[in-house]
């Protein structure tokens, strides 16, 4: 099997002229890619409102760099990429709104970066429309400024698919290596288990293509890797003991790897649900799956494309990486988010931009003015659909992040103030927000158990949170019960008043 793979694909990679052509320094063809990122940078700052305030994840990365809320559990599967990322303006200030500026401005560079990694491999145009089909979906612009992992795997799983294919055409091209060692090690650094699965493909085609037998690129990118995991892969055996015992840990925080059909959990995320566990709302309406549903089978087109204009490994090797990319969020999981897909987006842009370029310029096919109105219209809708999706969710956030801030100010009002750990229900965002510690005893953030949490509520205040119609765990039956506003419930234990929680 390997032997006829290594036939086929070298007969091919002998059959296509070069992937690099023209001048990669062409400063006219970077003011359209310029352009993209920028007008990118701009809709975040519009969209996604700087009082936002930070998610449930975003401030657990957050708090362990910050110097003004104490460090939240830090459970096996994250990985420290984001934390470094945001420390410049997390550990000096708590300011929300200039975090997202920062993280926009951000986004943006590394998108303009990730697009110019491929100036030569494809036309400008088709570069720029790649950018702006990727920047243009709701999920895109909704996690640029967040401190989440997800984008900047998408643009660095893009940079590195450039840097490999200008690496492998053009050896005296020491930046293009150098490039695929960063954005291996930038993905590693963000989620290694992604970074592993995405590099698949890269490693699979090095040994197969014969042409790319190349043995500086394998280095850069197993250097690459193993540079951005490393911290990872020390502090599993440091804190864990072993990397099996983290990767194990990590499994039974997400619900247990194996076979799990996610595709349809994954439809539903996209009708405006930032996190999809358990997954049993409805299907989102035909307008938003529409383009979900449309771009495989444009990247597939795109591949034709690509194999006729004797240019196959720039569209094979992202549409491979995006299918890796995909895989463990689509068949191992058991439960779904919209950005555990974003590389996969950024990934199958380009095959996708192929298309459309193909479809409204190729100067054969009479139908040419159909197409071009077709896609003017379909590209349109899309666009309304994206960004009535995106306003609705940023809306739907804001109102959820303002009731942890609520429920803050409530308790601080019933007199249940720091250093009072909370529990239980939401008590990670509202302990951050209050400036207090958070424990769990069960769920991804577990991290202590009923009999400590009993021996500590012995010796300082504790308070335990619940839901309206929830019942307090056995231990803190006998607390004392604070109603809030929203009708939740506030336990707290007895402690001495000068403790500052009652």
């Amino acid at each position: 099997m390997i032997k006829t793979l290594n036939t086929t694909f070298n007969r091919a990679a002998r059959r296509e002229p070069p992937l690099i052509t023209g001048t990669w320094w062409d400063r006219s063809g970077e003011w359209w890619l310029a352009t993209v990122a920028g007008a990118f940078t701009l809709a975040q700052l519009v969209m996604v409102r700087p009082g936002m305030g930070l998610g449930w994840d975003e401030l657990v990365h957050v708090s362990q760099v910050s110097s003004h809320a104490p460090t939240a559990f830090f459970s096996a599967p994250r990985a420290r990429g984001v934390s470094l990322l945001v420390a410049p303006i997390a550990s000096w200030t708590s300011s929300t709104p200039l975090l997202r500026v920062y993280l926009s401005l951000l986004s943006g560079l590394a998108l303009f970066l990730a697009l110019r990694a491929w100036r030569g491999l494809s036309p400008v145009r088709v570069l720029a429309l790649a950018g702006a089909l990727f920047a243009s979906l709701w999920v895109t612009v909704l996690y640029g400024p967040q401190a989440m992992p997800n984008y900047w795997v998408a643009t660095g799983a893009l940079a590195g698919v450039g840097c490999f294919l200008r690496a492998q055409s053009d050896r005296t091209r020491h930046g293009a290596v150098c490039g695929l060692t960063a954005s291996a090690a930038l993905t590693a650094w963000m989620r290694p288990a992604d970074a592993v699965w995405m590099s698949l493909p890269l490693l699979v085609a090095l040994v197969v293509v014969r042409r790319w037998h190349y043995w500086r690129l394998l280095f850069a990118l197993v250097a690459g890797l193993v540079a951005g995991a490393g911290e990872w892969v020390i502090e599993a055996h440091l804190s864990y003991g072993e990397l099996g015992a983290r990767l194990a840990k990590g499994s039974r925080i997400q619900g247990g790897l194996g076979f799990n059909n996610s595709v349809d959990d994954q439809l539903r995320s996209l009708a405006e649900r930032t996190l999809c566990r358990p997954c049993t709302g409805t299907m989102p309406a035909e307008p938003l799956r529409a383009w979900w549903f449309a771009l495989p089978v444009f990247a597939v087109v795109g591949l034709v494309v690509a194999m006729k204009a004797r240019h196959t490994a720039a569209t094979l090797l992202p549409l491979a990486c995006a299918v890796t990319a995909a895989l463990p969020y689509l068949f191992l999981i058991g439960y779904s988010a919209p950005r555990f897909l974003l590389p996969a987006y950024a990934l199958l842009a380009i095959p996708v931009a192929d298309t459309l370029g193909w479809l409204v310029t190729d100067p054969r096919r009479r139908w040419r003015p159909l197409a071009v109105t077709l896609v003017a219209v379909g590209l349109t809708r899309h666009l309304a659909v994206q960004y009535a999706v995106l306003q609705h969710t940023v809306e739907r956030t804001t109102t959820a992040h303002q009731g942890w801030a609520r429920a803050t100010g409530e308790l601080h009002r019933l007199g249940i103030r720091p250093p009072c750990p909370l529990t239980r229900h939401e008590a990670v965002p509202i302990a951050f927000y209050a400036g207090r510690s958070s424990v769990a005893t069960s769920g991804p953030n577990a991290n202590t158990t009923k009999a400590v949490i009993t021996r500590t509520a012995q010796r300082e205040p504790v308070a335990v949170l619940t839901t309206r119609t929830g019942r307090p765990p056995s231990y803190a039956r006998s607390w004392h019960p604070y109603r809030m506003d929203n009708g939740t419930f506030a336990y707290a234990a007895p402690a001495a008043p000068e403790s500052g929680c009652r």
